[in-house]
């Protein structure tokens, strides 16, 4: 992709924030997902849908930790818009013996997309699982990060 089409580079190839002022409010959303390879031995000490550790139930935890970066995004990503979430939804469920897969999935009325508060909401819930397993085994891997649906704006995408 060549820099005249990034949009966060002005024409002398600075960095900037885009300017939104102009584009109309319009429902928008997205969903990212997270893969995590706990290995067997974490997921084995899956009971009722988490897992239960000396600092608490980790998925409930990484939900609410998921759900506050969701609301930080903007003050972690220099570029992001402050954006008013209208809602933010996070699921912890099994994908495989060893892993499991985080989705998260964000809504606005605004001027520019929840891409990356989608993306950022379930990074950092796999990081909060991967906190709050790691005196059970340091061997966890954070597999995968990818939009997989977005709509609103200039195009729908979905994966």
């Amino acid at each position: 992709m060549s820099a005249d089409k990034l949009t966060h580079v002005d024409d002398s190839g600075n960095p900037r924030m885009v300017d939104v002022g102009s584009k109309k409010l319009s429902r928008r959303t997205a969903r990212a997902q997270t893969i995590v390879d706990l290995g067997e031995e974490i997921m084995s000490l899956m009971d009722d849908g988490d897992i239960k550790t000396a600092k608490g139930p980790v998925f409930h935890t990484a939900i609410v930790a998921g759900t506050n970066a969701v609301k930080q995004t903007a003050n972690l990503i220099p570029f992001c818009h402050p954006l008013p979430v209208d809602g933010c939804r996070i699921e912890i469920e099994k994908h495989s013996a060893r892993e499991i897969r985080i989705s998260c999935e964000v809504s606005v009325e605004a001027k520019t997309g929840v891409e990356m508060e989608a993306i950022v909401g379930s990074s950092l819930a796999a990081i909060t699982i991967y906190d709050m397993c790691k005196a059970l085994s340091h061997d966890i891997v954070i597999r995968e990060t990818k939009l997989m649906k977005k709509t609103g704006g200039k195009r729908d995408f979905s994966r």
